[in-house]
């Protein structure tokens, strides 16, 4: 039987190992949220505009537009991007609006940050609206220090039970 102050020492060290493993989280894969664009058209009496906007992003994006038929424009000029913080006070959603686009162009709104890149491409002609968004997660190591350190956990919290009952 254990005693008391093996308990006491062996769930100490058992806090340490689960502190550890959360700062490393926290420094590995950052505190970060993304989301895939939805893209839609605001018609108005003069001319049509896009509207992409994506609920939740931090740390802040950038937000490029692009066009298929303008390759290597810059939209930046009739473009109009806001960031509104959410109600978390956390992440903030993202819309921006590209004006004056022209029938049967695909135009493309591309999110991103240092995590993730969202694209949105939407094509708008006389008799239909067609939209495709997508997801590409940039970070590649956050994953595996996410499950290292699950798999150091899994390893060390039984032994620390085991030891404390020696």
């Amino acid at each position: 039987m254990a005693s008391l102050g093996q308990i006491i020492f062996w769930s100490v060290i058992s806090i340490i190992v689960i502190l550890a493993g959360a700062i490393a989280l926290i420094i590995g894969f950052g505190i970060s949220a993304f989301s895939v664009p939805e893209m839609n058209v605001d018609y108005n009496a003069s001319s049509e505009n896009l509207r992409c906007e994506a609920p939740r992003w931090f740390p802040q994006p950038t937000v490029v537009w692009a066009s298929q038929v303008s390759q290597g424009a810059n939209f930046s000029e009739v473009s109009n991007t806001s960031f509104e913080l959410n109600s978390e006070n956390v992440t903030m959603k993202v819309v921006s609006v590209l004006y004056n686009v022209t029938i049967n162009n695909t135009y493309s709104c591309m999110i991103e940050n240092n995590i993730a890149k969202a694209t949105g491409d939407i094509k708008v002609t006389d008799s239909e609206i067609k939209r495709r968004s997508h997801l590409q997660l940039l970070n590649s190591k956050a994953p595996s220090c996410v499950s290292s350190f699950f798999a150091i956990i899994w390893v060390l919290l039984p032994l620390s039970s085991y030891l404390m009952l020696k």
